[in-house]
């Protein structure tokens, strides 16, 4: 299987799902920030992971995932907000509608440290951004256990993958 791997990371949380990404899946992977474009034809598996500005996928993925080629994705994102909140699922679906064309296996989304002098910075703000409520909570994140959930959401995403073939 040849795997593209495409993340941005403004504070290192992204990057660190995406190196983690890059280990586990097995086969011939490349990775890649947003940042360098890589033209995403060719490739059996495309993961693009992001963070959150503004409630949705930072302004350099936006413009990537609008050129992804058709193929098999799996798209991931990193916010201070709950994982499961309506923000961060928003953010995801939203993403997913840039990439109409593709066939999205799976998605994750994982909350990941805000560093401390823009998050006191955010809270100064009236209205402050729904997420800020749950920055406390994604102090350590992500985290081992943020990583192996990761892993099990890709591995679903490889079988359906290989069922497929």
């Amino acid at each position: 299987m040849k795997t593209l791997i495409v993340y941005s990371s403004k504070s290192g949380n992204t990057r660190k799902l995406a190196e983690a990404v890059y280990d586990f899946l097995p086969g011939e992977n490349f990775l890649r920030t947003v940042e360098e474009k890589p033209d995403s034809s060719g490739y059996d598996f495309i993961v693009v992971g992001f963070w959150l500005q503004g409630g949705k996928a930072d302004p350099e993925s936006l413009e990537y995932l609008a050129t992804i080629a058709p193929g098999n994705l799996f798209l991931f994102a990193t916010h201070g907000a709950s994982a499961s909140s309506q923000h961060a699922q928003k953010a995801i679906q939203e993403a997913k509608e840039l990439v109409s064309s593709s066939k999205v296996l799976g998605t994750f989304n994982c909350q990941g440290e805000v560093k401390k002098e823009f998050l006191a910075k955010v809270q100064q703000k009236d209205p402050q951004p729904p997420w800020v409520k749950d920055a406390p909570g994604a102090v350590g994140h992500p985290d081992g256990s943020d990583i192996a959930n990761l892993q099990s959401e890709l591995e679903r995403a490889v079988t359906m993958l290989r069922a497929e073939k």
